[in-house]
């Protein structure tokens, strides 16, 4: 191969399941000129991270797989040198594809106890059967980001906890179970997105540690994964002026993180891949096309993730990078696509298990549910139904959701829900709701992400407020648990269950842990201040 065509290799656009017969035609010729070495697939333009602000209607097709699927066939034709096919499946395809197995946030996984570590491990092995099956073999997962801010706007949910140790092991089961069914892993935000308050797809977080201070905490997990060999990791947009003379040089752009901090001290021999340089913290920076994705290069990334500028930037790495700079890249490039047998063989393989999926969804729910504050649910919950006195409300769920439905099928149980659309009922459910000896409020978060109070409406959040402080109540919570510490009078709840996901599987369990009193294993695997 020539050195352009080399270079070619390490960019990887963006391509979009949901896109026209022309963006797809672009795509191919882009493919056959440019010798691209790989693609990166998202749902649709609406739904990239960086349009969120403008609103764009998402549009749902139940569809999305089977187009995936001929999408990465009919793609792979036009490459002379198999595509490395990625896409951001942190839980699953369902993160970016309808009507696929979906899996529990990192988050979730991290309230298991470290001696059900086999679990994360089978969650990384399921999902990657799952992205073999569509013809995907590398997943950009899982993050190995530290999350001790609460107010993060973009990691959060997505991070394993607050733990060094317990992120570092079960990011390392995660990817040892990709591994393991032959796909490829990522480790993600280097040199760590976890304590910024700033979604770096929008603008740039600037981590304020010293390097002693990152050495002993946020790097740990990364520090963790070079030991374990780990595929590849990813660069955040993020600055850490201590490593760039107190500049506020994204760690993307950054040789002093990328060729000083993470290989020459630290190490590292894999793949190293930019976030995606469409974000707005680092497109903005370069108005000259091909100079943003030259100075990733030159900073050290070999894979250019979300490239927009294609053409543009391989001239630019021709015209200014060393042939052996450009081979080093060439080759751990492809040693990856060798490692998952890329180019030999790049047909999909086997087909989504969604019992599988239920099956894992239904031990990850048992182990992970967490009781915080527990003043005998059950038996408060068991007499009030022989008294007749027992209410449920679901909010943001029917009334009628798997986990009431549950509980109504052994106690003697009315049920109530609300949401935005019936809000005018608030004070007249709650007058209803005053008339029972003890209330199960099981809150179903619209949003996984904090803000806006994870979208909870204003009115909803003060009747939460109100039956916690006038009357019996136990709180379940299902979602992000940094939502809890947006509740008012918490403290005033005779009982607080965090379950964190909606699925079937985590309803049900819920509410039988509740009608068998049964044991329980999770723990928060964050700290919330209302404790």
């Amino acid at each position: 191969m020539t050195l352009q065509e080399k270079i070619g290799q390490f960019f990887f656009p963006a391509v979009f399941i949901n896109d026209t017969e022309e963006n797809i035609q672009e795509m191919e010729q882009m493919i056959k000129a440019q010798h691209i070495g790989g693609l990166t697939f998202f749902h649709s333009r609406a739904s990239a991270a960086t349009n969120y602000e403008s609103k764009k209607k998402i549009v749902i097709n139940d569809a999305s797989y089977l187009r995936l699927k001929e999408l990465i066939a009919r793609y792979q034709k036009s490459a002379s040198i198999p595509l490395l096919i990625s896409i951001d499946a942190e839980w699953g395809l369902a993160m970016r594809v309808e009507k696929t197995p979906q899996y529990p946030y990192a988050i979730t996984l991290g309230a298991l106890p470290e001696n059900k570590a086999a679990l994360v491990y089978t969650v990384g092995k399921h999902i990657a059967s799952d992205l073999l099956s569509a013809g995907i073999h590398y997943n950009l997962a899982p993050l190995a980001d530290i999350n001790n801010n609460p107010n993060n706007p973009v990691i959060g949910y997505r991070s394993f906890g607050e733990s060094k140790e317990k992120i570092a092991h079960f990011a390392l089961e995660y990817a040892r179970g990709m591994n393991d069914a032959g796909v490829l892993s990522c480790l993600k935000h280097f040199p760590g997105h976890g304590n910024t308050s700033i979604d770096s797809h929008l603008d740039l977080p600037v981590l304020n540690e010293t390097l002693d201070e990152l050495l002993e905490n946020e790097l740990y997990p990364f520090i963790e994964g070079i030991k374990n060999n780990i595929d590849s990791i990813m660069i955040g947009h993020l600055a850490v002026p201590a490593l760039n003379d107190g500049k506020n040089t994204s760690a993307t752009l950054s040789k002093n993180v990328i060729e000083g901090l993470l290989r020459k001290r630290l190490g590292y021999e894999g793949l190293v891949i930019s976030d995606a340089l469409n974000m707005h913290s680092v497109s903005k920076l370069y108005p000259v096309k091909g100079q943003l994705e030259w100075e990733a290069f030159n900073a050290g990334n070999d894979v250019l993730c979300f490239a927009e500028n294609v053409a543009e930037g391989i001239e630019a790495i021709l015209k200014n990078a060393t042939p052996e700079r450009i081979d080093a890249s060439f080759n751990r490039l492809m040693a990856c696509k060798e490692k998952v047998g890329l180019l030999k063989n790049h047909q999909a393989i086997g087909k989504l298990n969604f019992d599988a999926a239920v099956q894992l969804n239904t031990e990850l729910a048992k182990y992970s549910l967490t009781i915080i504050k527990d003043n005998d649910n059950s038996k408060a919950v068991q007499e009030a139904s022989i008294n007749n006195k027992l209410a449920c409300i679901s909010l943001y769920k029917p009334a009628n959701c798997s986990f009431s439905n549950t509980l109504s099928s052994h106690l003697n149980l009315t049920n109530y829900s609300l949401n935005d659309e019936n809000i005018q009922e608030t004070e007249n459910i709650f007058e209803a709701l005053s008339q029972y000896e003890t209330i199960i409020i099981a809150l179903f978060l619209p949003k996984a992400k904090p803000a806006n109070n994870f979208d909870i409406h204003p009115e909803i959040l003060a009747l939460v407020s109100k039956i916690l402080l006038e009357e019996k109540s136990i709180l379940y919570s299902f979602g992000n648990p940094y939502a809890l510490q947006h509740i008012p009078n918490l403290n005033a709840a005779s009982g607080i269950v965090q379950v964190y996901q909606d699925f079937e599987e985590f309803q049900k369990n819920a509410a039988d842990q509740l009608l068998n009193n049964s044991l329980t294993y999770g723990t928060l695997p964050v700290a919330v201040s209302f404790l």
